[in-house]
């Protein structure tokens, strides 16, 4: 017994050493002082970095056909039934016999079964080969404070810097003071990504010039100007400026007004970014004069109009310090209905 008394007062001694604190009382704390006392744990933190490369497309990344892409298809002994084609607006090829093939969002594999299944009634054995002679689907709107703003079409994958490049950035003698601070991107109708991008060039980091996806619009604000950012389901989702007069109706309506999906009550939601707090609203209430909703908006704001019977969608903002985002990026994506 006294051997093992002294063997346990060895071990309290060694986790004194190996575990600060540990031999100290314990002492009550409020919720506040908990948070207030936690060590900064680095290795506790997202990494901001990485949140990006989940945004970027990977690098080896196959094709996907989109409209307006000219494809060759070629048969295996049948050069016959070679043809050269273009996938049209919805989508879709014609071929004889075959009639109407949808190919958008296919691989050219992908593709080529499409279109030897549609034609295994008229012939047997077929092995169809696609390849793509233009790329004319693999588009990137790039808007805002830029010399050329419009479409800016890419063979190979799209990336940031290219995209800023062709659209007039960069390109007068003083190339450094031409690039933008910081810029937008906006993903389909539920994301948006902002990146800091004279912070990412200067510290060399590669993903300044990240990959892209078909169809992203790059928006670069003017240092002056002041915007909120509108999603969901309205007909013209991106930025929209902020003046003195701007109410949320009228940000509502710069952005094309709701969709049908939105329905004939729909609720909007305001997400502030830099303190992770929103607010639900229903545009009842808010065109009800006997309401008088005050509403004020600020710069970086997104507003969020979720599609009919999902109004508690909400924004998942990965709120990250400000050191780190002042750094490289604060990144906004919608997550589906509760």
């Amino acid at each position: 017994m006294k051997h093992r008394t002294i063997i346990a007062c060895v071990l309290l001694l060694l986790a004194g050493l190996v575990w600060p604190g540990a031999m100290e009382p314990v002492q009550a704390q409020t919720p506040a002082q908990d948070t207030a006392q936690q060590p900064s744990d680095p290795q506790l933190k997202q990494n901001p970095l990485d949140a990006l490369r989940k945004f970027e497309p990977a690098g080896d990344e196959e094709y996907r056909l989109g409209k307006g892409d000219e494809i060759t298809v070629d048969f295996a002994g049948r050069t016959d039934l070679q043809a050269k084609l273009v996938v049209g607006p919805d989508g879709r090829i014609t071929l004889p016999l075959a009639g109407d093939i949808m190919l958008d969002g296919l691989t050219r594999i992908e593709a080529a079964k499409a279109i030897d299944a549609a034609l295994a009634n008229y012939y047997t054995n077929l092995s169809a080969q696609v390849t793509v002679t233009k790329y004319t689907a693999n588009r990137v709107l790039v808007l805002g404070a830029v010399t050329n703003p419009g479409m800016v079409t890419f063979e190979g994958a799209p990336t940031l810097l290219e995209a800023l490049t062709r659209s007039g950035l960069g390109a007068g003698p003083d190339k450094a003071s031409q690039i933008p601070e910081r810029c937008a991107i906006y993903r389909g109708q539920e994301q948006v990504v902002w990146v800091e991008l004279k912070k990412l060039i200067e510290s060399g980091n590669g993903l300044a010039d990240l990959r892209l996806r078909r169809n992203d619009v790059v928006y670069v604000p003017n240092m002056a100007e002041r915007f909120v950012s509108v999603l969901g389901q309205v007909q013209r989702p991106g930025a929209v400026p902020l003046t003195n007069s701007s109410t949320l109706v009228s940000v509502l309506a710069s952005a094309g007004g709701f969709t049908d999906k939105a329905g004939n009550k729909p609720h909007i939601q305001i997400v502030d970014p830099a303190s992770g707090n929103s607010r639900t609203i229903s545009m009842n209430d808010l065109l009800n004069p006997a309401k008088s909703l005050e509403i004020t908006l600020h710069p970086g704001q997104i507003i969020f109009v979720p599609q009919s019977g999902f109004y508690r969608a909400t924004y998942l903002v990965e709120r990250l310090s400000p050191l780190i985002t002042a750094a490289t990026f604060a990144m906004f994506s919608v997550k589906g209905p509760l």
